[in-house]
């Protein structure tokens, strides 16, 4: 017997309907199947392993081994744990196969076999792509199967060291009822897989579909039956790609891979700040209207970028406000304490905000650097050469002290910008100031009309 489900919060209903009447979303009811409790209960039995001290546990069956992508075992914490079940989301043509493809190389060149389960093409495409991206290894094995009992069958047969499977909603079993992608099948794979991993010890990689807002394809619980969830994010218009970790049991949740994808590959960047910036080499000297620079924390990780605003027309009755790698929320109140507290007019102006390299930023750290390039764009004035941005605007116009200002300026000050417009009482002792921010001149405001009368100068 079959029954309906709501994906977004787990409400049933007997029969299929456009929107849940629980949580009010639209397509998100799903058919499932109806698994019935026991009516008596449930006896014991014995223990397949004995219970340990916490002491006696040893610690080599959680220890990392790095897949050879310096960039993805940052975001992994250290590499793959045996038995991890890792779940791999993204749009089409992002990447992901491509950075698995490298992974499953590099694994399979390091030692022990490394079965590549492909639901999605051929195995002659595979091989294709890995000779474009220079991924061929004999220990590599290609296995185009959307079957669970054949790819379970290679399992047996190869006993590799690391299973990819592309991707999880191609993948189907004959036991279980549903049309291949659906929630029962979806999570019924993922179940046989993730016993599959603990119960051998192999780390196990699935490439997940996502929905059209951006969230992982499938019923929720999906994300709670791996123990990791990596996003995979990048504007196709753009080379610059992004691994951010949702959730991890084995490292933290918060860090970021960064990639860029070339005709030869993926290839990780150490230090991507440069890509977020219009021009590298004149970042320090230029003088545009306009532009402000900033630094984001991602994970852990500092990175420089850009923000661009545009000012044009004058008198227009509906003018129009574009946002690009940022949140347009905020950059609607942005323009709103712009317009109310700094008397910048903007009301009848049309004005364009962008990041540069297709970043997106939607933490409140920038909010004075969208504010400064705005006001420069419309003034027709730039800022200072050789300045960063940082600090968060309040509805009154007051900049506020903002988390990481240490780390921020260190990277900035790294990479040769002379001065940094930060919050008044930010907190910097007189050894910041001294060690690794020495060549930094630090500039504290307190309100953005203070920011404004110090920076900008009107033509």
């Amino acid at each position: 017997m079959a029954t309906h489900r709501c994906t977004e919060c787990g409400h049933q209903v007997a029969k299929w309907v456009g929107r849940c009447p629980e949580c009010q979303s639209w397509g998100s009811i799903e058919q499932s199947a109806v698994v019935r409790a026991p009516d008596r209960r449930v006896a014991a039995g014995a223990p397949a392993t004995a219970a340990l001290p916490i002491s006696a546990v040893e610690l080599d069956s959680a220890r990392a081994k790095p897949t050879g992508v310096p960039e993805l075992d940052r975001v992994l914490g250290g590499g793959l744990v045996p038995g991890v079940v890792v779940l791999l989301a993204g749009e089409p043509g992002a990447g992901k196969s491509t950075l698995l493809l490298e992974v499953a190389a590099r694994a399979a060149a390091s030692g022990g076999p490394v079965l590549y389960a492909t639901g999605e093409e051929s195995a002659g495409q595979v091989r294709l792509r890995a000779e474009r991206t220079g991924a061929v290894s004999d220990a590599l094995y290609l296995a185009a199967e959307s079957d669970l009992g054949s790819i379970i069958g290679h399992l047996d047969a190869l006993k590799p060291t690391l299973l990819v499977v592309d991707s999880v909603q191609t993948v189907s079993s004959a036991e279980v009822d549903g049309a291949p992608g659906g929630v029962t099948q979806v999570r019924a794979v993922t179940v046989a897989l993730t016993a599959l991993a603990k119960e051998r010890g192999l780390p196990v990689i699935l490439v997940g579909h996502v929905t059209k807002d951006g969230s992982v394809a499938g019923p929720r619980v999906l994300e709670h039956l791996v123990d990791v969830v990596l996003n995979f994010e990048g504007d196709r218009h753009s080379t610059l790609r992004l691994v951010r970790g949702i959730k991890n049991r084995f490292g933290p949740a918060d860090e970021v891979g960064c990639f860029e994808l070339r005709d030869d590959g993926i290839h990780g960047v150490a230090d991507p700040s440069g890509l977020f910036l219009a021009d590298a080499s004149l970042r320090r000297n230029r003088l545009v209207p306009g532009t402000a620079i900033t630094v984001a924390v991602e994970g852990k990780r500092p990175l420089l970028a850009e923000v661009q605003a545009l000012v044009a027309g004058k008198d227009i009755p509906s003018p129009r406000r574009a946002v690009s790698g940022l949140d347009s929320s905020r950059v609607a109140m942005i323009l709103a304490v712009l317009e109310r507290r700094a008397r910048v007019r903007l009301v009848d102006a049309e004005v364009y905000t962008a990041t540069v390299g297709g970043m997106r930023m939607t933490e409140p750290a920038a909010d004075l650097a969208v504010a400064l390039a705005v006001a420069s764009a419309k003034l027709d004035a730039p800022l200072p050469a050789g300045l960063v941005v940082l600090g968060e605007l309040g509805l009154t116009g007051e900049i506020r002290r903002i988390a990481g200002l240490e780390r921020r300026l260190t990277e900035a000050a790294r990479l040769g910008f002379s001065a940094a417009v930060v919050p008044a009482d930010s907190g910097l002792t007189k050894r910041d100031r001294s060690g690794a921010l020495a060549g930094l001149r630090i500039v504290e405001v307190t309100h953005l009309v203070e920011a404004l009368d110090q920076l900008i100068s009107p033509n």
